[in-house]
């Protein structure tokens, strides 16, 4: 989710750099090493700064509360096992999964100079916010990303039923350009993805109807304060379910990660190991072709696109990655918006923990 533009011109921002380094003070105040807690403040802030506002530090309280809980392991001891020439597999131990991801990033890029492409697959993760974060991870090696996850809760059913058996299972890709914004797609194989209802009932907002329905009568679910009584709508019908399945087991079941029935519901359980998979893929463009090459033919077809005939009442067209990037530059030169409510539960975390709150950083 990102905040409405109308509702973020009119809440306060705050320094990307100061969000970093609360969120590095909180988690050290927890028993993160001090490398740690500031590469998950890192990543987590840049879901921020390119507009996923839902997986970013609005995360935070909720992470912590596993950490206290016992649900992730602050202090974990992460490896990494090589399979084949371009496969690898890293094993969390329970870390929060940014830094899982941030170890089978590196790996990815290492691999794939060695042989142009490299499938790193995770377990024993936890949620790791924003997916085009670590498809992302690739770009500056000039190397195309992809990725996929098990979501860390089940909130679809199978096409036709109503049992909770499907994750969100996003997909992300991100492809490099020399000199100009990347392209970059993310999405959830859901209407929407699970944080933005969180998002909603954070402030207060109904949802449209056409993202979650009742799941004993299959009406419309509005409120998304009951959110456990319903499931949401996969993207395309039985399209979108059939992606989640297969993006699930290529995740889960391919790494020995969680699945279906065996995924646990890390909202409404702060003790249970979730027991996270990824599967990350990077991809060296220059294996192909000399990358500006690439970039400029990618951006002749883009500009195709872009100034292609527009349907009547259509102002633009939007290509993946455009809002993202355009929201990243507004938000590192002028600061990422935070609603009062988030605020709030910062504040709160700051006074658990002696960490200086944001708004004094």
């Amino acid at each position: 989710m990102a905040i409405e533009e109308r509702l973020a011109a009119t809440l306060p921002r705050y320094p990307h750099e100061a969000m970093i380094a609360f969120i590095a003070d909180v988690l050290r105040a927890h028993g993160f090493r001090p490398a740690d807690a500031r590469r998950c403040g890192e990543l987590m802030v840049e879901a921020d700064l390119t507009g996923a506002d839902s997986h970013g530090i609005f995360r935070l309280p909720q992470y912590v509360r596993r950490i206290r809980n016992g649900g992730m392991n602050p202090t974990p001891n992460i490896t990494l096992s090589r399979r084949a020439p371009a496969v690898a597999m890293v094993e969390g131990d329970n870390a929060m999964g940014h830094l899982v991801m941030s170890r089978a990033g590196e790996a990815a890029v290492e691999i794939a100079r060695e042989t142009g492409v490299a499938w790193i697959g995770a377990r024993r993760s936890n949620h790791a916010g924003s997916g085009a974060v670590h498809a992302c991870l690739p770009l500056s090696a000039g190397m195309i990303g992809i990725y996929t996850v098990v979501a860390s809760a089940n909130h679809m059913a199978p096409w036709g039923g109503s049992d909770s058996l499907l994750g969100t299972n996003p997909f992300a890709m991100a492809i490099p350009m020399v000199d100009a914004d990347p392209v970059v797609l993310d999405m959830a194989t859901t209407v929407v993805s699970y944080g933005t209802v969180k998002g909603h009932a954070l402030l207060g907002t109904p949802m449209p109807e056409g993202w979650m329905v009742d799941r004993n009568t299959g009406e419309p679910l509005t409120d998304p304060k009951r959110s456990a009584d319903g499931i949401l709508l996969p993207i395309g019908g039985y399209k979108g379910s059939g992606l989640a399945l297969m993006l699930g087991l290529l995740a889960g079941p391919l790494n020995r990660a969680a699945f279906g029935r065996d995924c646990v519901d890390f909202n409404a359980d702060e003790k249970t190991v979730t027991e996270t998979g990824h599967a990350l893929i990077a991809l060296d463009v220059s294996r192909f072709l000399d990358p500006l090459e690439f970039t400029r033919d990618v951006a002749r077809h883009l500009d195709d696109l872009r100034n292609s005939t527009r349907l009547p009442g259509v102002e633009r067209i939007r290509l993946p990655g455009e809002m993202r990037a355009s929201r990243r530059r507004d938000r590192t030169a002028n600061g990422v918006p935070i609603p009062a409510p988030l605020m709030a539960q910062l504040d709160r975390l700051a006074a658990e923990t002696g960490a200086a709150p944001l708004g004094t950083r």
